[in-house]
């Protein structure tokens, strides 16, 4: 009997696996706001089964847990809107286009989109989610005109790939950059005696090592899941090519960009006609696109980031320094206030789906939060950890919780105090227990849709279209973390 694992017509067996998985995906997945709608119901019958906690109850826990962190919803749109902005900015999109030649097969392309979504989720999720779609698109584009077949679903997958591996180990990690928050809510109930550098979470050699070996171990299983091309299927299977060439909105055509000139644009966003171009600006006009006033404000904002990790170091770097670079940097890229504000304009678009579906997986977090399953959950898992088998069990802890609620600074909240007390119960560093939790978090972003919205509208294709892959993905990653985390030092 042979044992090679490769078929006839060359398919190897983690591609047969990812393709015969993704067909079953695409058969059976519901759309991301009927997704949150099912998981409702989930945590609501196991709440009531579990907690023994009467109906009525769980019904007022979910309202409640509606309005809970708005705050934190704010800081999560910014972070995604300021990624978007500076995403789309003509230059960034040059780049990308330059780099979507480079690649000269299927399996290349893949790997190139995403290793690159992966780096990028490590310096911002926001920029990752909205670049990575963009290049994925920009890459099955470029595959079309250049003859090249890929596979365009397992395409977006890789450029889902920052969320769904990286981001919560790097610069805009939720659950490192809260605990770096002075007056977090872990300091004001006294489970910590002050902040968690992030000299101990992300900057850390354990974190660093772990981030460099999975993007390494990703990139491969992403090559061997690449169809071959005479399995692929094109970006025009999934986006009229009628509609592939269109303006900066979707990835495509360049825009007016900061170096437009006034005549070009009279309110830093909408063409004029030739007899509006040749009138004289009116002052206000003038104001909107001076590029004095957006420089001059935008300079400012990055001279105090730069002042504020200067006189702190990177432990100065939490979730309000970040939004507040990412602001501000757009602005000095763009210049123009009145151009600047239209991208805005545009974010919000693509933040609308989050924005959505934010107060119900808010609301399934309050179900699980004052039922008590989230610490039922956490408390069960770690009850059978030891300090040697503690990072992995933290890892599984934050997979399953991020399953229902895909937020990782919102769950962090929830069962980040379990996690905290059972580490120090153990000995184990809060900040390696930080890291391990944050790959589960950040590891069944490969499950839950919610994330990939913005990604969904970019590149034209529906979640069950390719969250085949995305499973896939998220299985072959399982034994890999398994590993790494427990034999990783710290």
């Amino acid at each position: 009997m042979s044992t090679d694992t490769t078929s006839a017509d060359g398919e190897n067996a983690i591609e047969r696996a990812g393709r015969r998985l993704a067909d079953v995906v695409e058969r059976w997945m519901p759309s991301p706001f009927l997704f949150a709608i099912i998981l409702t119901y989930v945590v609501f019958v196991v709440g009531i089964a579990v907690e023994n906690t009467g109906p009525f109850e769980m019904v007022e826990f979910w309202v409640d847990g509606f309005w809970a962190f708005l705050t934190f919803a704010m800081q999560m749109v910014l972070i995604l809107m300021t990624g978007f902005v500076i995403a789309y900015h003509p230059r960034v999109n040059d780049l990308l286009q330059r780099l979507a030649a480079i690649p000269n097969d299927g399996k290349q392309a893949v790997v190139l989109v995403g290793v690159f979504a992966m780096v990028l989720g490590w310096i911002h999720w926001g920029l990752s989610l909205i670049v990575g779609a963009i290049f994925a698109r920009e890459m099955g584009k470029a595959a079309h005109e250049r003859g090249i077949e890929v596979h365009y679903p397992l395409l977006c997958v890789a450029g889902y790939m920052g969320l769904g591996l990286t981001w919560h180990w790097g610069l805009s990690g939720s659950a490192p950059l809260l605990l770096n928050t002075p007056g977090n809510e872990f300091v004001e109930l006294d489970i910590l005696g002050g902040v968690v550098p992030t000299s101990q979470t992300i900057f850390s050699a354990y974190a660093l090592t772990l981030t460099a070996l999975s993007i390494l171990f990703a990139a491969a299983v992403l090559y061997l899941l690449t169809p071959g091309p005479e399995r692929s299927e094109g970006i025009t299977e999934f986006v009229p090519e009628t509609e592939l060439f269109g303006t900066i909105s979707d990835g495509g055509e360049r825009s007016d960009g900061p170096e437009a000139s006034s005549e070009d644009r009279s309110d830093g966003g909408e063409a004029v006609d030739d007899e509006s171009a040749a009138a004289e600006p009116v002052p206000a006009e003038r104001i909107d696109n001076s590029r004095i006033l957006g420089g001059v404000i935008a300079l400012t904002g990055v001279a105090m980031v730069v002042y504020t990790l200067a006189t702190q170091g990177l432990d100065g770097w939490n979730l309000n320094v970040v939004n507040f670079a990412f602001l501000f940097s757009g602005l000095l890229i763009y210049q123009r206030p009145a151009l600047y504000r239209e991208r805005f304009g545009e974010a919000a678009e693509a933040a609308a789906g989050i924005i959505l579906l934010f107060p119900f997986f808010a609301g399934i977090q309050g179900m699980m939060n004052a039922s008590g399953l989230s610490e039922t959950i956490a408390e069960t898992l770690f009850a059978v950890s030891t300090p040697a088998t503690y990072p992995v069990i933290a890892w599984i802890t934050g997979a399953v919780v991020n399953m229902f609620v895909p937020s990782g600074g919102g769950e962090w909240i929830v069962i980040g105090p379990s996690v905290i007390e059972a580490a120090q119960d153990l000995g184990v560093p809060v900040g390696k227990a930080t890291m391990a939790y944050a790959v589960g978090d950040a590891h069944t972003n490969l499950f839950n849709p919610f994330w990939a919205i913005p990604l969904l509208a970019i590149t034209g294709i529906k979640a069950r279209e390719m969250f085949g892959y995305a499973i896939a993905m998220l299985i072959a990653l399982i034994p890999f973390l398994a590993v790494v985390l427990f034999v990783l030092p710290y």
